[in-house]
């Protein structure tokens, strides 16, 4: 059990050092099986489409986001099944520019579900809740 709790973990924060770091490739694999949901709009996405969420919607340079997420107040439940689990989470997303000085740019929370395939597991459902929003002008698309 504790193994499957160590793996959820990993999982659920290696989300915020792919999304960081620019590699979408990676962070779209997380979802390849996945629902992405945006509590309070209309997005919906599922396994490729999520590259939409974070390539079409993030403003990116030199290929990457800018971003650093913090990751907090991980809690995870696993199923008496051993094959199905819950796993929320808090994040806040800090960012800097040359003409924008670090500072936190949205706080929230990911509620995810996970499902044990062929002994890993995975993400079938990630609903991401935006709680508090500072200046995304440097950040998403459109936002100015």
């Amino acid at each position: 059990m504790n193994d499957d709790i160590q793996a959820i973990i990993n999982l659920v924060y290696s989300y915020a050092e792919l999304f960081d770091a620019g590699d979408f490739d990676g962070a779209v694999a997380l979802f390849a099986h996945a629902t992405v949901t945006v509590a309070g709009s209309d997005f919906e996405a599922r396994g490729p489409r999520v590259r939409t969420l974070l390539t079409d919607m993030v403003q990116l340079y030199n290929g990457v986001p800018s971003t650093k997420h913090i990751v907090t107040n991980l809690i995870v439940e696993i199923e008496p099944d051993g094959l199905n689990a819950t796993a929320r989470s808090y994040y806040v997303a800090l960012q800097a520019r040359p003409n924008f000085p670090l500072q936190p740019i949205l706080a929230g929370r990911w509620h995810d579900k996970l499902a044990k395939v062929d002994g890993r597991w995975r993400l079938v459902d990630r609903v991401i809740y935006s709680d508090l929003m500072g200046d995304i002008s440097h950040h998403i698309t459109g936002s100015e």
